[in-house]
């Protein structure tokens, strides 16, 4: 008898942690329940892929700035490093380049003073619009990791108080409150909030210190285009 006894306790807690498995859970869960959880994982599944992207990324950009740089400050023809870049630019500063050299030999081949005049607004302008345009494609879905970190505790607790109603419905209906009843019911509920956490953490500081990365970035492209812009209006003088 004392081993039936154990034997019984033994199945009703391997029942009982069954109960509390993550796939019972969900599969357990409201319909409701079930969609907040499916889009909460995909959503921190696609956050991990823009956070990898966006590492790499920067880390590229990075790179291939300092390459760029030490051609530049090489003191070689910059016609040459133009004629070299020019086609296929690799990096948000080379294209910063490109296009100001494009504007300054489209002038400076012609005779006319009218053209000449005001060519440094015209580069300044140029680059600026380039910088804006390379930025805007590093930054590419970065609002989806700012819109992630805001709303997913929400959703997730949205998922967590929709449980929490089914539940207390469904032990209304047996009439039974015992905390065997009651605790797979909250336990679901609340897992909706633990994936929404799961997924906004991440996000929040991911996209903090991304967004730290690219502003630095940003301040360095601007600064070699103002670089850039005065030896081009030392040239203009001579």
């Amino acid at each position: 008898m004392e081993n039936q006894a154990v034997d019984a306790a033994m199945m009703a807690g391997s029942v009982g942690a069954d109960q509390f498995a993550v796939m019972s859970m969900f599969l357990r869960a409201d319909i409701v329940v079930k969609s907040v959880m499916v889009m909460l994982v995909l959503a921190s599944i696609w956050c991990w892929a823009i956070i990898f992207e966006k590492l790499l990324t920067v880390r590229r950009l990075n790179k291939r700035s300092n390459e760029f740089e030490q051609a530049f400050w090489s003191g070689k023809s910059l016609d040459d490093l133009f004629d070299r870049v020019a086609s296929n630019p690799r990096d948000p500063m080379a294209a910063v380049f490109s296009a100001a050299m494009r504007e300054w030999r489209r002038v400076s081949g012609s005779g006319s003073s009218g053209i000449r005049a005001g060519l440094a607004e015209r580069i300044d302008r140029v680059m600026q619009i380039t910088v804006h345009r390379e930025m805007d494609r590093a930054e590419k879905y970065m609002t989806f990791l700012a819109t992630t970190g805001a709303t997913a505790p929400f959703i997730g607790l949205f998922g967590t108080v929709w449980g929490i109603m089914h539940s207390f419905q469904s032990i209304a209906i047996s009439s039974n409150t015992s905390l065997a009843v009651v605790a797979p019911g909250i336990a679901e509920a609340l897992f909706a909030t633990a994936l929404g956490l799961l997924a906004a953490i991440p996000a929040v500081v991911a996209y903090n210190k991304l967004s730290r990365d690219l502003d630095r970035y940003a301040g360095r492209l601007e600064s070699f285009a103002g670089e850039f812009s005065a030896i081009l209006s030392r040239e203009m003088d001579n």
